[in-house]
């Protein structure tokens, strides 16, 4: 497998993560690539437009691409705080409809800025890494940060919160939860993934466009969790990485590789309806591991 293709997979993953986040809450947002868009038109600009940044090395200096992920996260955060307030208030598809709106919204005003290149976009974004394989690695471990917030969030008393609500949140109300603070902070974390995401693939791209974040991606992400799993961040990861990776992996199919494309995605949820990647098969595949695998007994020991 190419350099290349494995970084598209990691962002996909991450993205994934990014349309997990607001799920655990029973929140189908599809907001991810309006979030996305602005984390990448953040790091073209100011790569492009601020010298300074640029440093007087041959490739762009890392601690500069730290700080578009800040400023990104900030801006997204922000953005996601003011109208997770107002959007949050929907439910099920009506929320659903509100952020393919945002999603739309952010991307034709980006279209029509000059600043921004218009419909043209950002070209020559400076490379921080001189092959696919630094940025392999960069975002390797971004993912894996990102994956350690999500299973620390499983396991913490926000973290209950969200599943409590997704399972039921007159339920969860009623047992003192703050159900609206509480996907408030899903939907911002979500924001947060997304945005930094964004500045990965703007520079591993070379160049940026608003169209990146459209309605199609809304849905493609999505697919993500779907096929994967939503009960844990293991789903959208592995969904992410698989369904990344599978346009690439059937092009020596030629045209079917699209009907193939689309034959898994339908077909996957009705096999598997709560994803490939369930808790249930988890505990399943932990039981009959190898012995090599098995923890040390303490049984016996004085």
């Amino acid at each position: 497998m190419e350099a290349g293709l494995l970084v598209q997979m990691l962002l996909g993953a991450l993205l994934g993560l990014s349309v997990y986040l607001p799920l655990r809450c029973g929140q189908l947002s599809l907001a991810t690539p309006g979030f996305f868009a602005i984390g990448g038109t953040v790091a073209a600009l100011l790569s492009t437009r601020v010298p300074a940044l640029a440093g007087s090395g041959s490739t762009y200096p890392i601690a500069s691409v730290l700080l578009e992920m800040v400023l990104a996260a900030l801006l997204t955060g922000v953005l996601a705080l003011v109208l997770g307030r107002m959007v949050l208030r929907l439910r099920g598809i009506y929320l659903a409809i509100a952020t393919i709106a945002l999603v739309e919204i952010l991307r034709v005003v980006t279209l029509n800025l000059e600043f921004t290149g218009g419909a043209v976009g950002i070209f020559g974004i400076p490379q921080p890494f001189q092959s696919a394989e630094g940025y392999g690695a960069f975002t390797l471990v971004l993912l894996a940060l990102v994956c350690w917030m999500c299973d620390r969030l499983e396991k913490t008393r926000p973290g209950r919160a969200m599943a409590a609500i997704r399972d039921d949140e007159l339920a969860a109300a009623s047992q003192g939860i703050n159900t609206a603070d509480t996907k408030l902070l899903a939907f911002v974390l979500s924001a947060l993934v997304a945005g930094i995401t964004g500045v990965v693939a703007a520079h591993f791209l070379n160049s940026w466009n608003a169209k990146l974040g459209n309605f199609d991606a809304s849905i493609t992400t999505l697919a993500f969790v779907v096929l994967g799993g939503s009960r844990t961040w293991l789903g959208p990861v592995f969904g992410g990485l698989l369904l990344t990776a599978l346009p690439e992996l059937l092009r020596p199919v030629g045209d079917l590789r699209l009907i193939v494309f689309g034959a898994v995605i339908l077909v996957g949820p009705l096999i598997f309806p709560q994803g490939l990647i369930t808790l249930e098969r988890l505990q399943a595949l932990w039981r009959r591991r190898p012995p090599w695998l098995a923890l040390p007994s303490n049984r016996g020991r004085r």
